[in-house]
């Protein structure tokens, strides 16, 4: 088998192949440096932010040392304090936030995304938009004075038939006495975390909607094409292309449950005990500790509210990191070669 090799032929008169080269005028220089300097800016706050509380958490850490992650009490005037109790409380009032907002923004968004007519579907945008902008202190009055008699019920059925889990165990309740006091299932985990789960499910559902929306059209096409339904298209083309922009959502909800306050502030009963039934009275936050404590805190109380300030900025950081990562991943903006 011979290999043949054209060569272009030259034509006297031609003029030669010119090379294409990018314009590095003026405008793109200044857009290029506002996008630099803007990101850098970013990267900077926060290495003020990370410094700014090591350097006044210095005083608490020096003293309690690791036992700061292990301890459970809050006593910084007497040298013994830790964040364990509010650690473990933070990070329960935040899944059972995720619990119940992910299938909530997913099934709005999918609603929006493929279902809703077209005349509404901007107001639903605009109205899922703006509960993301309601202030934090309204959900925690609703929750605290109207949400949380309602849900009451719901935590002493759950109780009832499954208490035999630990995780929904509720010390001092007494199923079988129906005159028994409700009080035992206030303030508790669950009704923050259903509250937070409100604030939340609006943010995965904006993103969750516009990886939605970017499903190739050719995909689909191709889906109907092939006899699929509605839900067939959905199942086989929007689903496993928003898989990555699904997990990204959730995890910027999480990072978001994780530093509530306001309105895990003004629902729970702050105690500073590792506290993992969800059903029961009391719980605690990091945020919510520094709200409550900010106030009256001395020199070394105020360290060890910087301390927890700065667990709680790491932790928050690592979730956003990782989402910011997964969603970059994902196949989001990918067209379809049909």
């Amino acid at each position: 088998m011979t290999t043949r090799i054209f060569e272009r032929s030259v034509v006297p008169g031609d003029d030669p192949p010119r090379r294409l080269h990018p314009d590095r005028g003026l405008p793109d220089r200044v857009f290029r440096g506002v996008l630099r300097g803007g990101g850098g800016l970013v990267l900077a706050i926060m290495l003020l932010v990370g410094g700014f509380l090591t350097y006044r958490a210095w005083q608490a850490l020096s003293v309690a040392k690791w036992d700061f992650v292990t301890t459970e009490a809050w006593e910084p005037e007497g040298g013994h304090f830790g964040i364990a109790a509010v650690l473990v409380g933070t990070v329960l009032i935040a899944m059972v936030a995720i619990v119940f907002a992910v299938p909530l923004a997913l099934g709005t968004a999918l609603y929006i995304s493929e279902y809703a007519p077209p005349r509404i579907r901007q107001t639903l945008i605009s109205v899922v938009d703006l509960m993301a902008a309601v202030p934090s202190v309204v959900y925690g009055l609703w929750g605290l004075f109207f949400f949380q008699g309602h849900v009451v019920t719901v935590s002493r059925w759950i109780s009832t038939y499954f208490g035999w889990i630990p995780l929904f165990k509720v010390d001092g309740a007494d199923p079988r006495d129906p005159l028994a006091t409700a009080t035992v299932y206030t303030s508790s985990t669950f009704i923050a975390g259903m509250v937070v789960s409100l604030m939340v499910a609006p943010i995965i559902c904006s993103v969750v909607r516009e990886v939605f929306s970017q499903a190739p059209v050719g995909e689909r096409e191709g889906a109907y094409a092939l006899g699929a339904n509605r839900w067939g298209m959905i199942r086989s083309v929007v689903l496993p292309f928003g898989k990555g922009g699904m997990i990204g959502g959730t995890m910027l909800g999480l990072g978001r449950a994780l530093g509530e306050t306001i309105a895990v502030y003004l629902i729970i009963s702050p105690v500073f005990v590792i506290q993992p039934h969800i059903l029961q009275n009391g719980t605690s936050s990091v945020s919510s500790l520094i709200a409550l404590r900010y106030g009256e805190a001395s020199p070394m109380g105020m360290s060890a509210l910087m301390a927890a300030g700065l667990a709680l900025f790491l932790m928050t950081l690592v979730v956003n990191f990782a989402a910011s990562s997964i969603v970059a991943r994902s196949r989001s903006g990918a067209t379809s070669d049909s």
